[in-house]
């Protein structure tokens, strides 16, 4: 789900973040739809909604994202890139994730370019359907080597329980 076309590239010029737009039908059937289930207690494949305070009005803002489970550890990942919510969480440092009354408090760490492959290819498994548009080709059999790739464009946050 993108603006009215498919992405060429994970990558951009130098510098700049990436950032893919949500589509018409993304940001008001689909996002709103999986977010309404999870908040009923409904979890859509991991969905969990993101609570996280503004940057800058501190009100609480909520999105919904794919909760990644890899060896025991908990994950989230952005693959559009760098979203309102990745910019929200760098700097409250955590969030709620929530499905229906159920409400955990995290802390997230932000992994470095080097070790997202092991989370981002079970995360293409899993959500490779959903979100695999968004990765210019690159998949959940793609090389390691082709994941650091995309890996900059991606960002990937260990969570912790606060």
């Amino acid at each position: 789900m993108n603006d009215a076309t498919t992405p060429t590239s994970t990558t951009t010029p130098a510098g700049a973040p990436r950032y893919l737009k949500p589509d018409w039908f993304t940001a008001h059937v689909f996002n709103p739809a999986v977010a309404g289930l999870t908040r009923l207690g409904i979890s859509v494949w991991g969905s969990r909604v993101l609570e996280v305070p503004g940057r800058t009005t501190g009100e609480i803002r909520t999105t919904p994202v794919n909760l990644l489970t890899v060896d025991g550890q908990q994950y989230l990942v952005a693959p559009r890139g760098e979203t309102q919510w990745v910019k929200n969480v760098r700097a409250a440092g955590g969030c709620r994730l929530r499905v229906g009354r159920r409400v955990q408090e995290v802390v997230l760490a932000e992994l470095a370019d080097a070790d997202k492959p092991p989370v981002i290819r079970p995360y293409l498994v899993r959500w490779n359907w959903e979100v695999g548009k968004f990765f210019d080709g690159i998949g959940p059999d793609s090389s390691d080597d082709e994941l650091l790739v995309a890996a900059p464009g991606c960002p990937v946050f260990r969570v912790d329980a606060r």
